[in-house]
């Protein structure tokens, strides 16, 4: 497997098909460096064309999820904007952004369910990240805070867009605009996470439960489901059963899952599903 330098890729048991990415720079509380938005991406999209990939978990390694972007990036943009002509600067700038935003689009655009372990601090860009994944679960100790506007800009690269969608118009504003820490009971009351553990333990054993199960069941199914929802979210009702009933008529109904599936159901057995 291939190496990089801000993440590690870990398969805990031999033949799982699920697949930890940890960011990986402790000694900064897993501050993303500029590696990061080069790699993760890659990672992710290699994952994604794994066929021995069903399922990856998203966390951080030692004591914190992530702190945010290393603040080393934002110097060197805030200096390069000071240091050409205005407009070619300006123009510079917003084609970075959207570099650093491909990194966290790339968890979205993956087709293989993402769940975001969260532990410790998850702070700024951490809450951009975890925005993008599809499950997200916390221990009860855990820090979030949308730091951005602290640092005096406006967050760039998802909060804004997607928090919304997950907790509420309202609860999006409150926590970006005050930048104040909340703990993971109340990002479990606000909807941002869908379970909270007592410990970093029985988060990872919780997490791990959950990944193998959804990995143990059609992957054609598991990436329909996500595929969907996603894109029903722009949709009106009618629009999204009427994507769903191209969708299954095109990949469920035709595939060997569904019969696999209820073939294993009457002879009680676990059913085996082909790999994607």
């Amino acid at each position: 497997m291939e190496k990089y330098k801000s993440i590690s890729i870990q398969q805990k048991t031999p033949n799982s098909r699920v697949f930890y990415v940890y960011i990986n720079n402790p000694s900064k509380l897993n501050a993303f460096p500029y590696e990061f938005f080069t790699e993760f991406p890659v990672a992710i999209s290699s994952l994604d064309e794994n066929p021995d990939v069903g399922v990856i978990v998203l966390s951080g390694a030692g004591d914190h999820f992530c702190a945010g972007i290393d603040l080393k990036i934002l110097n060197d943009i805030a200096k390069h904007g000071l240091s050409s002509e205005k407009s070619r600067a300006n123009e510079w700038l917003r084609r970075e952004i959207k570099f650093l935003q491909v990194a966290f689009t790339a968890v979205e655009r993956c087709r293989k369910p993402v769940i975001a372990s969260i532990h410790g601090y998850c702070v700024g860009g951490g809450i951009d990240l975890v925005t993008a994944c599809d499950i997200r679960f916390c221990t009860h100790d855990t820090i979030f805070t949308a730091k951005q506007i602290d640092v005096g800009f406006t967050a760039d690269m998802g909060t804004l867009q997607r928090l919304p969608a997950i907790v509420g118009y309202g609860n999006a504003m409150e926590v970006a605009l005050t930048a104040r820490k909340f703990s993971g009971q109340e990002a479990k009351d606000m909807g941002l996470v869908s379970r909270v553990f007592e410990s970093k333990q029985a988060l990872d054993e919780g997490v791990m439960r959950v990944a193998e199960g959804i990995a143990a069941k059609s992957p054609i199914a598991a990436v329909g489901t996500k595929a969907v929802m996603l894109r029903s979210k722009d949709m009106t009702v009618d629009q999204g059963l009427d994507y769903i009933a191209t969708w299954n008529a095109a990949t469920v109904y035709s595939s060997g899952d569904l019969m696999e599936a209820l073939n294993a159901m009457a002879q009680k057995r676990k059913p085996i599903f082909a790999k994607l």
